[in-house]
């Protein structure tokens, strides 16, 4: 396989970037059918997802790097694994899991993604695969925040 394929791959979550409408939500669900499997059938805990996270963001870097690179496009829309990893990181928040909290970090970090308040925004202004990945990060992370929050209070 070539550098270019499997950076394509990579970076496309197996395809899900080539979903011909909302590919950033489809990788965002394929990436919380991938952690429901790793909870449900291998008894992973919230916090698993940090370190399935940081384990994945390098070659996310990378792979996103190459495929922009290639497409000769900063951020384009086929690439969704940062959305994986973002998704994953909200997950990090949770304090129980259940199909309230696995709402609320769906919820919570697409609509930080798509919005992209401050100071989420300036992340993507960091070069290459580094800007691409570092948003998504950026909002996973206040979308954990808000769930753990709301975990706090019983909210879920």
């Amino acid at each position: 396989m070539t550098r270019n394929r499997l950076a394509n791959l990579i970076s496309t979550w197996f395809g899900c970037g080539y979903f011909p409408v909302g590919p950033g939500t489809v990788g965002s669900l394929a990436a919380l059918a991938i952690a429901f499997g790793l909870v449900e059938y291998a008894g992973w805990r919230p916090m698993s997802f940090l370190w399935l996270t940081v384990a994945a963001t390098v070659p996310a870097i990378w792979a996103s790097d190459v495929t922009a690179a290639a497409g000769g496009r900063k951020d384009p829309g086929n690439i969704v694994v940062d959305e994986v990893l973002g998704q994953w990181l909200s997950l990090v928040g949770a304090t129980t899991l259940n199909w309230k909290s696995w709402l609320g970090a769906f919820l919570l970090f697409r609509a930080l993604d798509i919005a992209k308040p401050w100071p989420i925004r300036r992340f993507e202004a960091l070069p290459g695969g580094t800007g691409i990945v570092a948003d998504d990060l950026a909002a996973g992370a206040v979308a954990a925040l808000v769930l753990f929050a709301a975990g706090c209070f019983n909210l879920y």
